[in-house]
């Protein structure tokens, strides 16, 4: 404690755990004294023995760690919960130190802050809105992404149109995303653009899918025909 004591500079006072010293609240160590805090303009003490000893008051902003300034709001904007920082409002756009009102095209509505989409039935041309053009017996289905229009039920896509399915006799139609929009009954198998009839031979029977067969139990394929395994 008297070696402590000697080196001590004023306004300091003995660590509370091992050796040394450290300043008191309100002074910062300079050189080896302890000067006092000047807390600027706009702001206030911290009363930590920590880090600078004070921060700016809300809507201001510490520069070069010396002064406090305020945070200039541009119309448009608002002081964000930091009191540092200030951002544009709903329906704005940050453009260097202003923010710029988003202008809307026609047919166009505010989707998520400064960002626009068009509205149903149109589509994004350029900074525009254009309406989409939907062929007969289609109907708008409403995707973001893709193609913005399908055909109606017995209709399928051929060359930016909705053609009718033309269902073969012995099949019927299928709504499935991929094909020719038809598929034959069971017992009867694709032939071009028709249905055939399966001729099942013996010893065999139809699939599951019915548009096929296969041997029975213990017999297998050889030549279109089922012979009995060896």
């Amino acid at each position: 404690m008297p070696a402590i004591a000697q080196t001590m500079p004023e306004n300091a006072s003995a660590k509370s755990y091992g050796d040394g010293w450290q300043c008191n609240v309100g002074y910062r160590l300079t050189e080896e004294s302890c000067a006092a805090i000047v807390v600027p303009e706009n702001a206030y003490a911290t009363n930590r023995t920590y880090g600078s000893g004070w921060e700016c008051h809300h809507g201001f902003r510490k520069v070069d760690e010396v002064a406090c300034v305020a945070v200039i709001v541009p119309d448009g904007g608002f002081l964000d919960s930091s009191g540092e920082r200030w951002r544009c409002l709903r329906g704005f756009l940050k453009i260097n130190d202003t923010c710029q009102e988003v202008v809307l095209p026609e047919n166009a509505y505010l989707a998520d802050g400064s960002a626009w989409e068009c509205g149903r039935g149109f589509e994004k041309t350029d900074d525009s809105c254009s309406a989409i053009t939907v062929p007969i017996n289609g109907y708008l289905n409403g995707s973001r992404y893709g193609q913005p229009w399908s055909c109606e039920r017995g209709y399928f896509e051929q060359d930016g149109l909705c053609g009718a399915v033309v269902i073969p006799e012995f099949a019927y139609f299928d709504d499935a995303s991929y094909g020719e929009g038809w598929k034959c009954q069971r017992g009867y198998e694709a032939s071009g653009a028709g249905c055939e009839a399966i001729n099942v031979p013996a010893n065999a029977h139809l699939d599951r899918s019915g548009n096929r067969w296969e041997c029975n139990r213990n017999f297998q394929k050889s030549k279109g025909l089922c012979v009995l395994k060896n």
